[in-house]
């Protein structure tokens, strides 16, 4: 495997070295797309988030910012996203409104309804089945997620990424959208930039 291809599967679960130049790379390279994301969340606070595939922990850090009065669990495989995050939200982990776990989103270690909004950035690439179940779970009635993929599966161009990538699946807005109302969403809507390609849903679980 050449040195371009194991930096760019550290997409998938960064590890070692490169794995800290891929989350370091993550949190500048992702900010624009996080942040057209985001714009689509309407409700105007959120007591309790969590963010699933954390990556460097720059989108729980403008979460926590955007919602000044919410805690935030960030969630990764990887145990270099997860010191990462840690990093990045020092000063919110030390006044208690930040909690950052190595985990599985197959598998969240996390109580019935717990939260009300759960965030997904550049992540459901690389999720196993059952993942939007969990999601759906541990989610409030009338709570949120929020999907962002910078690839909306309608570029023929990203089949490169999925060839360097192992384990990497772009979805259209309607396998997305199919996959969320099979786990159980009552309201999905579809954002998109067109001339980016870029993907945004939110789907809600009804109260």
């Amino acid at each position: 495997m050449g040195l371009l291809k194991k930096y760019f599967n550290n997409t998938r679960k960064p590890e070692g070295w490169l794995g800290k130049l891929m989350v370091n790379g993550m949190n500048g390279g992702h900010a624009a797309l996080s942040d057209w994301g985001m714009s689509f969340l309407k409700v105007s606070q959120h007591v309790k988030i969590a963010d699933l595939g954390c990556g460097g922990g720059r989108n729980a850090a403008s979460l926590l910012k955007h919602y000044p009065h919410a805690s935030l669990t960030a969630l990764d495989y990887s145990d270099v996203s997860v010191e990462k995050t840690r990093q990045v939200n020092q000063a919110a982990i030390a006044a208690g409104r930040c909690i950052v776990l190595q985990g599985n989103v197959a598998a969240l270690p996390f109580d019935a309804e717990e939260f009300d909004l759960i965030t997904a950035f550049e992540t459901v690439y690389f999720w196993p089945d059952g993942s939007f179940n969990e999601v759906f779970r541990t989610l409030k009635p009338g709570g949120t997620f929020l999907i962002v993929n910078e690839a909306d599966g309608e570029n023929a161009a990203d089949e490169k990424w999925v060839a360097m990538i192992d384990g990497m699946t772009i979805y259209n807005a309607d396998q997305l959208t199919d996959m969320l109302t099979n786990a159980g969403f009552a309201k999905v809507t579809v954002h998109r930039n067109e001339k980016k390609h870029w993907l945004c849903l939110t789907a809600i679980k009804e109260a």
